[in-house]
């Protein structure tokens, strides 16, 4: 499809108040979207469902499903490159330093239950809002796939649930038959022009909680772990630690057993995860919503030729199906909520945090996204 018609159906269903979701894979040049035909509210029960999952940070609150067979698909490709737009904004001076006396109590608050052993890591978190008196959400979205080729960038809308966009670097899980892959990403700084950089102990520690909980989770629903070495890597001016972990799942277990073992991850929840999750709940003082929830396709089957060879010619014509399953964590996103921006950003504490220095870095994250505004 043409791109210009292809965002101009876009714009009629934001228009006519109908779901849909649009977004573009890491690395590659095609935009998808999936249209809903009705305004109807679809909920995952048990993740076997085919569509385009949406989940909030809290796994005891619903997800929310954009059912293939309920939608119409849509795709284009070489979407131009154009200058990012930019918009008239309004930040509050005086309402940022109230949020950063409140985030960094909050941290020093954080840091004195690691120290009393109550958890090993906790990712605290804050929302800022930016007012935008020009802007469109398809002008926001074209200006984040412009921006951020490395991520997985969409834009998602439902009328009983909200709008929401995002550029988000870091892979939950992408799992195709039983073959699956994990990426553990933790540790922030700024991006300077080089990937080589030193990395503290904090930054270290904190990876390693990520890659461990990860295994150990792994453990009891799969044959098999390989764990590949650390590196850094670049998602917009801020570079993170990756570590990728694969894996095979074991015959008996399901997508969502996997899905319930790892989510929330200690790169946004923390370690011990209940007990973390529920110190985020009591303190952080607003709703994370989808902010470090995942999205992405879900159960969607794709085609694939045979190898060939000179054995079982008679079986070249036939392609093989195969399910796949590709979620991202909801990282660098924002809501739109009338004529505002709500941005969500956070940072992992743990006992060697510093509070201004966390507060920075939400700061450091913040910047991510106020850049394509």
């Amino acid at each position: 499809m043409i791109f210009e018609d292809f965002f101009t159906r876009i714009e009629t269903q934001y228009t006519h108040q109908l779901p849909f979701v649009v977004y573009r894979k890491p690395r590659e040049t095609s935009v998808n979207a999936l249209l809903q035909t009705t305004n109807d509210l679809y909920e995952i029960n048990d993740f076997t469902e085919k569509g385009f999952v949406f989940s909030p940070f809290d796994d005891t609150e619903p997800s929310v499903l954009i059912p293939e067979n309920q939608s119409e698909t849509l795709i284009t490709t070489n979407v131009p490159l154009s200058t990012v737009e930019t918009f008239k904004t309004n930040d509050s001076f005086h309402a940022l330093e109230e949020e950063k006396t409140f985030h960094t109590n909050l941290v020093n608050k954080g840091i004195e239950a690691i120290n009393n052993n109550q958890f090993k890591k906790v990712v605290l978190s804050r929302q800022e809002t930016v007012n935008l008196s020009e802007a469109s959400f398809l002008s926001i979205f074209k200006n984040l796939l412009n921006t951020y080729p490395l991520a997985f960038v969409y834009c998602w809308y439902h009328p009983k649930v909200g709008l929401w966009l995002g550029a988000t670097p870091e892979t939950l899980i992408k799992i195709e038959g039983n073959q699956f892959s994990i990426m553990a990403l933790a540790g922030t700084q700024v991006y300077n022009d080089t990937l080589d950089v030193t990395w503290g102990t904090k930054e270290y520690n904190e990876q390693q909680f990520v890659t461990d909980f990860i295994v150990d989770s792994l453990k009891p629903l799969v044959e098999s772990v390989t764990v590949s070495n650390t590196e850094t890597v670049k998602a917009g001016n801020l570079l993170h630690l990756k570590t990728m972990i694969s894996a095979k799942l074991k015959s008996n277990a399901t997508l969502q057993t996997l899905i319930s073992a790892i989510h929330p991850t200690p790169a946004v929840c923390g370690l011990p995860k209940h007990e973390a999750k529920q110190f985020i709940l009591k303190n952080e003082n607003y709703n994370r919503s989808f902010y470090t929830g995942f999205l992405g396709e879900l159960n969607l089957e794709t085609i694939k030729a045979p190898r060939s060879g000179k054995r079982n010619i008679e079986n070249r014509a036939y392609a093989i199906t195969k399910k796949h399953t590709q979620l991202y964590v909801n990282l660098r996103c924002m809501q739109l909520v009338d004529k505002n921006a709500i941005i969500y950003v956070g940072g992992g504490i743990t006992s060697g945090s510093k509070a201004d220095k966390e507060w920075e870095e939400t700061v450091s994250k913040s910047l991510i996204i106020k850049n394509i505004l």
